[in-house]
């Protein structure tokens, strides 16, 4: 296993983790820990996709990336 592989392994266990914490309502979708986890757990996916050089998933990952960082914005925004 690379390390490109073990920055997007963890980058995709923080998502899925945050995914399951939503869905089994731990967190709620506006809550700072899940948009930090979105934020962080994209960018790392991100990461590895660009030392892949794979533009499909750096484009998905890039914009998730974009679109947490938009909702902590607002959430801080918002205190």
């Amino acid at each position: 296993m690379t390390n490109v592989d073990i920055i997007g392994f963890i980058g995709v266990a923080i998502l899925l983790f945050a995914y399951f914490l939503n869905l089994n309502n731990k967190l709620d979708k506006d809550n700072l820990s899940y948009l930090m986890m979105n934020f962080i757990g994209a960018g790392l996916a991100c990461l590895a996709s660009v030392l892949m050089h794979y533009m499909p998933f750096i484009i998905l990952e890039g914009s998730w990336t974009i679109v947490s960082g938009i909702g902590i914005l607002k959430h801080i925004r918002a205190k």
